[in-house]
């Protein structure tokens, strides 16, 4: 039929497109992965803004491998992803490291505004001395987090599929519906959650480090000479800022995918899509241009190259 033509046709572009994005989203994050690689090896340590950097690009590299296997084969195999746990087990590691992805970039987020903001609260104070020390906690507990989303999703779908048996009785029908609508239901809150929460950590290190920069831009307004915590509080102001426009845009996807799981796929779903697998490419990109070590290594390996 024609409707099922252009569906087709749709999928197969979408497929094109975001074959594309990933390869320059992995390309993109591998760069990075290596720079801080390499430094790591040369200084034998890295600081906290690295290390967040560093398991941010291995879990992005990891998420766009894993997530796009598992859309390719969705699309030229679909009937595999109903019988064969490794596909399932596929669409779990690619959904962990989704959440990895967003926890460590709410970290990000949350360090440049501990880091960089100037207030003089007591417990402002007390995390801009001990950020350092409990960066390697928090990316620790988001790993946890994510693991434990993951498992608890498995345990869902695993419920999920038990019971969804087929029933010749109406009234029987009607009852597995309604079970398998209160585990979808729970699956989705719970994705719904952790993007909820990473995104209200991206919000708040915004808000305050526009705060504190327009505080601090008031405090200097009489004085003339250059100050490089203003230069500091711009520079993670575009960055924050730009991730936070970019991460909006993101969290409206994801929760659009949730409310479209149940529907047919239309032209709708494949932009959606397309962008969630833009994101991690583009906003890597925005981190490199916004890192000195990272700019200075992009700007030299593309001198080699030409």
């Amino acid at each position: 039929p024609p409707q099922q033509c252009n569906v087709t046709s749709y999928g197969a572009m979408a497929l094109a497109i975001i074959t594309l994005e990933v390869f320059v989203g992995m390309w993109i994050n591998a760069f990075i992965v290596c720079v801080l690689c390499i430094d790591w090896v040369k200084k034998k340590t890295l600081n906290s803004n690295e290390k967040i950097l560093l398991l941010l690009g291995c879990a992005r590299i990891s998420f766009l491998c894993f997530a796009w296997v598992y859309h390719f084969l969705s699309k030229i195999f679909p009937n595999f992803l109903h019988v064969q746990t490794i596909l399932q087990l596929l669409a779990l590691f690619g959904t962990s490291f989704n959440y990895s992805n967003l926890w460590v970039s709410a970290c990000l987020c949350g360090f440049y505004c501990i880091k960089i903001a100037n207030f003089r609260n007591s417990f402002f104070i007390y995390l801009k001395v001990k950020i350092d020390r409990m960066v390697p906690w928090l990316l620790l507990g988001s790993e946890i987090l994510a693991l434990a989303m993951v498992i608890v999703t498995y345990v869902l779908n695993e419920t999920l599929q038990k019971n969804n048996i087929t029933f010749t009785c109406q009234e029987n029908f009607w009852e597995v519906t309604i079970r398998k609508d209160k585990h979808l239901f729970s699956s989705h809150f719970l994705a719904g959650l952790v993007f909820a929460a990473s995104f209200m950590v991206v919000i708040f290190s915004g808000v305050f480090l526009l705060f504190s920069l327009w505080k601090h831009k008031r405090t200097m307004q009489t004085s003339s000479m250059k100050d490089l915590s203003m230069d500091a509080h711009i520079r993670a102001m575009k960055s924050v800022l730009s991730f936070l426009v970019m991460y909006s845009i993101n969290f409206v996807c994801l929760i659009l995918t949730i409310l479209f799981t149940t529907k047919k796929e239309n032209i709708m779903t494949l932009l959606i899509y397309i962008y969630l697998y833009a994101f991690p490419g583009v906003h890597s990109l925005i981190l490199i241009f916004s890192n000195p070590k990272l700019k200075k290594a992009l700007l030299k390996f593309l001198s080699c190259v030409k």
